[in-house]
Order: C-alpha cells, then sequence, then structure tokens
C-alpha cells in the first residue's frame, strides 16, 4: 500500500514539475510564484514559511534557482528518488524546447511573429515577478524582526542604486544570518545555565 501511495507522490512530483518547468518563461524568480502557488496553496505539501526558505536556500546556491528548488521538494517529499524524480521533471523541458530552437536558430531570430511573442511574455514575467517580490517582502515583514526587514531594505538600495552585485549581498546576507543565529543560540544557552 505504502509503495503505491509513493509511486502517486512520485508521478504527481514528477508531473507537476514537468509542467512548471514547460510553462515557465523569464527565470526562476518565475517559477518560484507557480511553485508556490502549486506546492503550498493547490497540494499542500509546504507550508509558506518553508516556502521562503527553500527560495532563500536555492537563491543562494549555485546553480539554476528552478533544479536546486526541486530538488529540496522532491528531497521532502520522496527522499533520493523523489529528488531525481523532481530534477528529470524539471529538465527535460527545458532541454527538449532549447534542442528546438537550436536546430532552427535563424529562423527563429529573424521571424517577426516570435519576436513580438516574445515581447508580450517579458509584460507578463515582470508582473510575475513583481508578484513573487511582493510576496517574499510580505513574509519578511511577518516575521516583524527589524533585522530582516532592514537588511531587506538595504540589500535593495545597494542592488538597485548602487550596482553591487548580487552574490555580494547574498554572502553579507549569509554572514549577519549565521552571526544573528549565533547570538541567539548563545542567549539560550545562557537562559538554559541561569535556569539550572
Amino acid at each position: 500500500m505504502k509503495k503505491n501511495v509513493d509511486k502517486k507522490i512520485l508521478w504527481k512530483l514528477f508531473q507537476s514539475m514537468f509542467v512548471l518547468s514547460a510553462c515557465t518563461f523569464g527565470g526562476g524568480f518565475v517559477i518560484v510564484s507557480l511553485m508556490k502557488k502549486k506546492f503550498v496553496e493547490e497540494l499542500k505539501w509546504i507550508e509558506e514559511d518553508e516556502m521562503l526558505d527553500i527560495t532563500a536556500i536555492t537563491q543562494s546556491s549555485p546553480g539554476p534557482l528552478p533544479v536546486n528548488a526541486s530538488v529540496i521538494i522532491g528531497y521532502r517529499m520522496g527522499g533520493i528518488i523523489g529528488a531525481l524524480t523532481a530534477i528529470l521533471g524539471t529538465i527535460i523541458p527545458p532541454m527538449v524546447i532549447i534542442s528546438v530552437i537550436c536546430l532552427f536558430y535563424t529562423q527563429f531570430r529573424t521571424n517577426t511573429y516570435i519576436a513580438i511573442a516574445l515581447q508580450v511574455m517579458r509584460a507578463g514575467v515582470a508582473a510575475v515577478i513583481l508578484d513573487v517580490v511582493y510576496n517574499l517582502a510580505t513574509n519578511v515583514c511577518k516575521t516583524r524582526r527589524a533585522l530582516y526587514i532592514g537588511m531587506m531594505i538595504v540589500s535593495f538600495i545597494a542592488t538597485y542604486f548602487f550596482g553591487i552585485s548580487a552574490m555580494i549581498i547574498i554572502l553579507v546576507c549569509l554572514g549577519i544570518g549565521i552571526t544573528d543565529l549565533l547570538i541567539h543560540l548563545n542567549k539560550q544557552n545562557k537562559k538554559g545555565v541561569t535556569i539550572k
């Protein structure tokens, strides 16, 4: 019985990742919004806070964001086999699409209709990215931690106005986050010692 459930989950995982990957235009942040709708709201496999954590981890890890997210979600749902299933569902559509585009690159490049379609898709991609940014910012504000909200604002200013590399901002935020965690753990340990 359990094997059937596992197979059903793996098949649903593969299907979901395949469809999301096939319909995603505009990069990693677009798929984050679609994953949130699929896995948090529709399937209820993941909590919203957990999806925020997955987004942070995948963004700060090397490699494409959709593949990184599929590894984490797949592993969460079915261990190593789940991760491999999710990766397979994520990478097949782009591989097929890019292979077809490579065969007909010259025709795609000079075709007016395809150029117009891509311009229209950019507007949709911008809207989806804006939705992701709004959701992430809302979740950060819900923590009510001045440190996190301040880091979000400073990171935006550093990127938008000063052109500081995203890699530097991620590493600095990681350092601040680790320091904050160590301070928090140290306070808990001191409280534990005082109680004893």
